[in-house]
């Protein structure tokens, strides 16, 4: 079941735009966009979130990526 964001689509959708250009500007193999991605989610709950929800959260960010990961061939 979907949840719902206190952000619009329209927000999230130029942040993700945004973000992707860097990475192409760059030319980042995925194997790199992953590393520093991970390395970006690792920094933000480690100084924005207070040490008792840290865990709870990367295990509901861990649960939501899976949800969303499509199975299928890339190809």
């Amino acid at each position: 079941m979907p949840q719902k964001s206190r952000y619009s689509d329209e927000q999230v959708e130029q942040l993700l735009a945004e973000l992707v250009s860097v990475l192409e500007k760059h030319h980042t193999p995925t194997d790199l966009s992953l590393m520093v991605l991970g390395n970006l989610v690792t920094n933000l709950v480690n100084t924005s979130i207070a040490p008792a929800q840290r865990m709870l959260i990367a295990d509901s960010f861990v649960q939501a990526l899976r949800a969303s990961i499509d199975e299928g061939n890339i190809h």
